[in-house]
Parts: C-alpha cells; structure tokens; sequence
C-alpha cells in the first residue's frame, strides 16, 4: 500500500472520526458543491475573510458549476483536525495556516512562516518564481493535496505579554502561545509554548492558561480584544515576518475537476493571497494608532532577546535537515530569500528611509 492510500484509510489520527460525519461532495444537475473547512473560526478578522474569499472567487468564477460551503473551526470539525479530513476524503478542502501541519512533516512551516523567515513579497517571490510552489506541490503529493497559497496577514507582531521583556531569561517558564516552527525555537528559551486556535486564544491570556500570545497584528489583534486584558504589546516578531495562508484540496477531487476549473481554483486562491495582505496592511496603522490610545505599550525586545531567538531558530532547523526534503526546501528558500533581499533593500528599503526622512 502506498503511503497516500495509507493516509487514506488512516486519516492520520483522530481527526477522521469527527470527519466521518461529513457528507459526501454534492452533485445536482451538473453542479458541484465541496466542502470548505477551516482552521479560523467564523468571522475571525482577515483570516475567516481569506477563505470566503477563495470560495466567493471560485464561486464567481465557475458560474455555479463549483459551490465552495466554508465552514468555520468547530462547525463540522476543529480548528486542527482539517488537514485529516480533507486527506481522508471527508472534506474536500481545507484553509488554514499549514504551520499547524508541521507534525504531519516540519517542511510545512515554510509555507506559512519560519522563524527569521521571508516578508510577504520574499514569499511570493519564491513561490511563484524560485521553486516554492513545486516543492508545496511535493509536499502535498506525500498527502494526497493539491495545495495553494491563499492569503497573507503580512508582518506579525511579536505579542502580548503581562509584564515586560527585559532578558531572554523571562521566557524561562513563561506560557506563551505560538505555533509552528517559531513556537519550537521558543521552547529552546524554556518557555511552554502551547499551540492553540485563534477562537481560544482570548480566555486562555484572561484566564491565566498563558502568560502571553502572538496572533497577528495590530487590526486582528484589536478586534480579537487582547487590549482589553494586557496593555504590553511587542510589534516586530521574529517568528512570522509574512505570514501565507494556504487551501489544500484533496488531490482526488482536484483531478476529477476539469482543467478550466482547476485554473479557476488556482487564480481564485493567488488574488485571495493579494487581497488579504492589502486587508491587513491597509487596516494596521488606524488600529495601532487606536490601540495606542487605548493605553497599550508598544515595545521592541533588545538585542539580547533578538540574538536569543536567533540561535533558538538555527537550532530548529539544524534539527530538521536530516529529512532530504526539509533540507531541499530549505536551501531552496533561504537561496531566495537573500536573492530577493539583496534588491528590496537596496531599492525599496534605500527609498523609504529617504521618502521618511524628506516628508517627515
């Protein structure tokens, strides 16, 4: 048996007994309708938005051929068990963040961010034109996906913490919420890094469950009220410099779709992307600006904290590399990264400091 049929039949684990309730994909006079499950909660700012994105752009675009049902985090399975029922069949897609999906293989995180990682246009740059998209594609073969980049929350803000961050010592105990890779290099600092959904992420910081979070920025940050717990908000984080989302398709219901409506999911997925880093970057400055006023601090962690989490990232990935397509998709990444670097600083980045300075 080949390890996709395994998967399969397996599921992966415990998420296919809640997706074992999923209905079949519906067909009714040559219309189609598939199963969108999502690792957001309904109506989580930016990121719920970026998969009714990619289903109103399929939906649009096929002339109802193709209905994509988005269902939020816990409306047919949580918020973690929708890589397993997409690749047991159960639900036709998935949107999520694949960082999550790093227990499934560690290669996963490059997808949505790895620590010290690439900007929003380095991802893009790479995926587009430097090999990313074929190797998500690699991946996802492994899975039985077809996969997509389908959203962007751009730089994430280092988080919110009860008490300031003067040493990386303070992470020595300290719970804190991150997942994916970056969460990894916390623990190697002694923090208990816990892995949540966004929807559980509030109680959790009010109740005490976690010293500290990371979510994603200033706009989503105020809409999910953290101000309203803690006023000490880090704004550059080391751990999610351009964040991507992403769809995975069950690669069996892609194929059975014909090649104009695979186009149409892939454009549908490439303009959500653009369209959800604009959302974010368009609303962060007011919502800064609104949460400063509301009395938060906005704090930068000192070199010590910065160099700390720099060796706490090398070390994870120097644990990876002994996986041979871990280690392809990191040299491949990290070549592009400094290609792409090396122009945006001398160009975009040469000229705002100038634009700043000149205007004030």
């Amino acid at each position: 048996m080949d390890r996709r049929s395994f998967l399969k039949k397996s599921a992966l684990g415990g998420g296919a007994a809640a997706a074992s309730t999923l209905a079949a994909p519906l067909y009714a006079q040559g219309n189609r309708t598939l199963t969108m499950v999502t690792t957001w909660g309904r109506g989580l700012a930016g990121v719920f938005d970026a998969a009714q994105r990619v289903a109103d752009n399929i939906n649009g675009m096929t002339d109802g051929s193709l209905t994509i049902d988005v269902k939020g985090a816990g409306e047919l399975v949580g918020a973690f068990e929708v890589f397993d029922a997409v690749t047991a069949g159960q639900a036709d897609l998935y949107h999520g963040a694949d960082y999550y999906f790093v227990g499934q293989h560690p290669a996963y995180g490059f997808f949505t961010s790895v620590p010290f990682g690439m900007t929003a246009q380095e991802l893009v740059n790479w995926y587009y034109h430097d090999g990313g998209a074929a190797f998500h594609d690699e991946l996802g073969q492994i899975f039985g996906l077809k996969s997509f980049l389908a959203g962007n929350t751009g730089a994430q803000a280092g988080g919110w913490f009860h008490k300031e961050i003067t040493g990386p010592e303070d992470f020595n105990g300290l719970k804190f919420r991150m997942p994916g890779l970056g969460g990894k290099a916390l623990g190697k600092l002694g923090a208990s890094v816990q892995n949540l959904p966004g929807s559980e992420v509030y109680q959790a910081l009010a109740s005490g469950a976690i010293d500290g979070t990371e979510w994603i920025g200033p706009w989503a940050d105020e809409k999910a009220g953290f101000q309203e717990i803690t006023k000490i908000y880090y704004t550059a984080g080391f751990h999610e410099p351009g964040a991507g989302l992403s769809v995975g398709m069950n690669r069996d219901v892609f194929d059975s779709l014909t090649p104009q409506q695979q186009k149409m999911v892939e454009i549908g997925c490439a303009e959500a992307h653009q369209w959800n880093l604009a959302q974010f970057l368009a609303n962060n400055s007011a919502a800064l600006s609104r949460l400063r006023s509301a009395g938060v601090k906005t704090l930068e962690f000192p070199n010590s904290v910065w160099d700390a989490f720099g060796a706490a990232a090398d070390a994870v990935h120097q644990e990876n590399m002994s996986d041979e397509l871990y280690k392809r998709v990191y040299d491949s990444y990290t070549a592009s990264m400094k290609s792409s670097s090396a122009w945006i600083a001398l160009s975009d980045g040469a000229y705002t400091a100038q634009r700043d300075r000149v205007l004030g």
